[in-house]
């Protein structure tokens, strides 16, 4: 059994990015399994996934983000004891995949953890959130700056600057771009939930592990995020964006939804983490 795997979907990314982040990624093992899953409309990746040693699978098609993890998760899920997704545009020094086992391995009650994600010129991209109301997305996406002032207050609250994030803590909804999971808790809450397309598909997939499990940021290590906001420039992703936002809503309630009041509360609360 592998003890780590990892995923990392892509969709016309420069076969450098790929390579590097193989490369990262395979730097401390060779036992590290990984699945290079490509919604490119052709496979003009394979050679530089198959070359650095990486299982291609090539989807023909763009199926969506927690649709393609899930190609190599179902892979993965009983013959590694931990995976993690990647987004291609990541990277991380030698230390982090290492820090992040033992942590997880001297805490079997932490299902998913990420680590602190920064740009790549250092500045936080306060990535750990609170639960949304639909309130909470709508203020942070479409309210304009002179209004979104008078909300600082609550927004911030939605991105966790109000809580100290400099020891582990306990996060309800965890980014997509670095998800290192116990493949145990998949197994116990089941994978991306194909529906969304893209976006909320992270907000779903923590919030159904945390019902079981910790699911938590650890700042004792970082990663770097080339983060795009493709749903800020671009009008479709803007359209996918509010579609997956309607079905996660949908999902789980629009206005009454007391699992959500309830693993916010847990935010606060120290955990014993070893």
């Amino acid at each position: 059994m592998a003890e780590i795997s990892a995923s990392i979907v892509t969709y016309h990314n420069s076969p450098e990015m790929v390579s590097h982040l193989i490369r990262r990624f395979r730097g401390g093992g060779e036992e590290r399994k990984l699945y290079v899953v490509d919604n490119s409309s052709n496979d003009a990746l394979r050679t530089v996934a198959e070359e650095a040693g990486a299982e291609y699978h090539f989807t023909g098609k763009n199926v969506g983000f927690g649709t393609a993890h899930n190609i190599a998760i179902r892979k993965a899920l009983h013959s590694s004891k931990y995976h993690l997704v990647l987004n291609p545009d990541v990277d991380f020094d030698d230390d982090v995949i290492p820090t992040l086992q033992q942590f997880m391995d001297e805490n079997p009650q932490v299902g998913l953890v990420m680590p602190k994600v920064v740009y790549p010129d250092g500045g936080d991209q306060n990535l750990c959130k609170r639960l949304p109301t639909p309130f909470d997305v709508f203020a942070r996406r479409f309210i304009p700056g002179t209004v979104k002032k008078m909300l600082k207050r609550r927004i911030d609250s939605y991105v966790c600057k109000d809580v100290d994030l400099t020891h582990v803590t306990f996060i309800p909804y965890i980014s997509g771009c670095f998800m290192f999971l116990r493949c145990e808790s998949l197994l116990r809450s089941g994978l991306f939930d194909e529906r969304f397309f893209m976006y909320f598909e992270d907000t779903d997939l923590t919030r159904r592990i945390a019902r079981e499990y910790e699911t938590v940021m650890c700042p004792f290590v970082l990663v770097r995020h080339d983060h795009g906001q493709g749903s800020y420039r671009d009008i479709r992703l803007l359209w996918v964006h509010i579609i997956a936002g309607f079905r996660y809503f949908t999902k789980y309630g629009w206005i009454w939804d007391a699992e959500r009041k309830e693993m916010n509360s847990r935010i606060i609360k120290p955990l014993i983490i070893k």
